[in-house]
């Protein structure tokens, strides 16, 4: 299983981490799981988030492999190899954060950190059957990790158990505070094309759990995933643009960032556009419904032997990708469909309340299992 990038021993003797390898460790490379930085020199000092590890006596045990340079959604990588999905053998692991999520799925480690620019944390985690977080924009800090600048990037953890997912959160945010109560929370169900089993999935978790529960359309939701699309390829072209001249790039990332290079300055001022309505739109539905409710994607995660062509794979970002426009917290807990393949429930939060969208989701996994 290509998880693991690098064995490392830093730390304390408290949980066990690992990260994804666009997240700088002082003398160790970034590579970012591509051939092109391959020579890259060892990063002089800590991300911040790995330094809240340390010091929260965390033990970090190693680097995890990711879709070449964070620029892909199936996690497969034809340098590096592409992470087995543990849990459910042949599906491709999900992207970018594949080896983060990998390894917390195959019991590698505690917890694992990722980073989600377009669905990067949430989609692996649906595939992988496991926990993962995006939190709110800017909460988490993002110095010494890849890209510098960006405004869709997030650094989250991935959990087997919400308990660890708090408590990843507890160590990499300096602001995180207890988690508030839930009781009277309103659950608001956007409605969206997904795959039936999946659908029926979700909707016998969301009545099962008994949260009271009101339709609460997205409308600006295609309009959203379109624009943050825009972004993310200005924005990746800006960063990564460069290594295509190394011809050193996989040749579809190379592809991927060709095409991004195109993205127009008035394409980009209609996606900040759609960013301000959309992020109202959301706003609304939040003050209506404290948390929302859709699928983590709209399918099962596919065969690897499907998956080859990643830009048609872009599509299983549909759901997740527009809240990293609007940079509102979100989370994907893990469930199965009626096919025993994972699918993932996705919960939205209002910005800054990401204790609340972990108390909700802890508080309905709790229901579940009584």
């Amino acid at each position: 299983m290509t998880i693991v990038v690098e064995r490392l021993e830093l730390g304390g003797t408290g949980r066990t981490v690992m990260v994804k390898d666009t997240i700088d460790i002082a003398g160790h490379p970034t590579r970012a799981s591509s051939r092109a930085l391959e020579e890259a020199p060892d990063a002089e000092r800590h991300a911040d988030v790995v330094q809240a590890l340390l010091d929260a006596g965390c033990r970090i045990i190693g680097k995890t492999s990711l879709h070449e340079l964070a620029f892909g959604t199936t996690g497969l990588n034809a340098w590096t190899g592409t992470a087995e999905n543990p849990r459910y053998p042949g599906r491709i692991p999900g992207g970018s954060s594949s080896g983060s999520a990998a390894a917390v799925a195959a019991g590698l480690c505690d917890f694992s950190l990722g980073t989600d620019t377009g669905g990067s944390v949430r989609v692996p985690a649906a595939c992988c059957g496991v926990f993962g977080l995006k939190p709110t924009f800017g909460r988490v800090s993002r110095a010494g990790v890849m890209p510098a600048e960006t405004t869709l990037d997030c650094v989250g953890p991935f959990a087997a158990s919400i308990g660890l997912l708090i408590e990843a959160m507890t160590a990499i945010d300096p602001s995180f505070s207890a988690l508030p109560t839930v009781s009277g929370i309103r659950i608001g169900v956007v409605p969206v094309a997904a795959n039936p089993e999946v659908q029926a999935a979700l909707d016998a978790v969301l009545e099962a759990a008994d949260f009271p529960l009101e339709v609460m359309p997205l409308p600006g939701m295609q309009a959203a995933y379109d624009a943050g699309l825009a972004i993310i390829n200005r924005e990746t072209w800006n960063g990564c643009g460069h290594l295509v001249e190394t011809g050193l790039v996989g040749a579809d990332i190379a592809a991927r960032l060709l095409a991004a290079s195109n993205t127009s300055d008035a394409a980009l001022a209609d996606a900040e556009s759609v960013r301000a309505a959309f992020t109202a739109e959301v706003d609304a539905a939040l003050a209506r419904c404290p948390i929302l409710a859709l699928p983590t994607m709209p399918d099962y995660p596919a065969l690897v032997a499907d998956a080859f062509d990643t830009r048609a794979a872009i599509g299983m970002t549909a759901f997740v990708r527009p809240f990293n426009l609007t940079g509102h917290p979100a989370l994907s807990i893990p469930f199965e469909g009626a096919s025993k393949l994972p699918v993932g429930l996705q919960l939205v939060a209002a910005k800054g309340a990401d204790e609340l969208l972990l108390a909700v989701a802890r508080e309905l996994v709790q229901r579940l299992e009584q």
